[in-house]
């Protein structure tokens, strides 16, 4: 019989072990769980932050002096609309009948400086534009490749005189506003 309780005594002691090595597996697992979740929470909160947030980072010594040696650009100013005031009538003889082109034009800019330019030279600027489409064939322009073309050569004939006038361009866009053909 005391082999018997030797054995009992022998089963409940490692029973007990049993119960304690159990436990403490279970609480290294939780444990390694909740570190895993952490560590996962964290990830997934940096991962949105740097795809979601708009990118503030300080510059690195080396970006900062990649970009140190690049010349800023300026930024774009607003467009500028400048209306040349009067409308176009241009006449047109077609197979013996009398044609008329009235249009409206403006000129597209960003710099105030370009404005007083045109605004001294406006009669000479009127001239050469007035020329150009009076030279123009009208079944020409009653296709829309063939407006296209004459609103490109007015920029270029504006672009001219300002160039001329002040060494630049000025202008970036002529636009029709309005273009009536009869």
């Amino acid at each position: 019989m005391a082999e018997e309780d030797d054995e009992r005594e022998l089963t409940e002691e490692e029973q007990a072990e049993i119960d304690r090595k159990t436990q403490r597996n279970q609480k290294i697992k939780l444990a390694v769980l909740a570190l895993l979740l952490v560590v996962l929470s964290v990830g997934v909160t940096l991962g949105l932050l740097h795809f979601l947030a708009p990118d503030e980072r300080a510059p690195d010594g080396d970006t900062a002096e990649a970009e140190a040696a690049e010349p800023l650009e300026p930024a774009r100013q607003q467009a500028i609309y400048f209306p040349l005031k009067e409308k176009f009538v241009i006449n047109y003889n077609v197979r013996g009948r009398q044609r008329f082109l009235q249009t409206e034009v403006n000129l597209m800019l960003r710099d105030n400086e370009v404005v007083k330019v045109l605004e001294q030279h406006l009669p000479r600027v009127r001239n050469d534009l007035i020329m150009l489409f009076s030279g123009q064939e009208f079944e020409d322009l009653q296709t829309p490749e063939g407006r296209e073309l004459l609103r490109q050569d007015a920029l270029r004939r504006v672009q001219a005189i300002l160039e001329q006038e002040m060494g630049q361009p000025g202008v970036e866009q002529v636009l029709f506003t309005s273009f009536v053909m009869q």
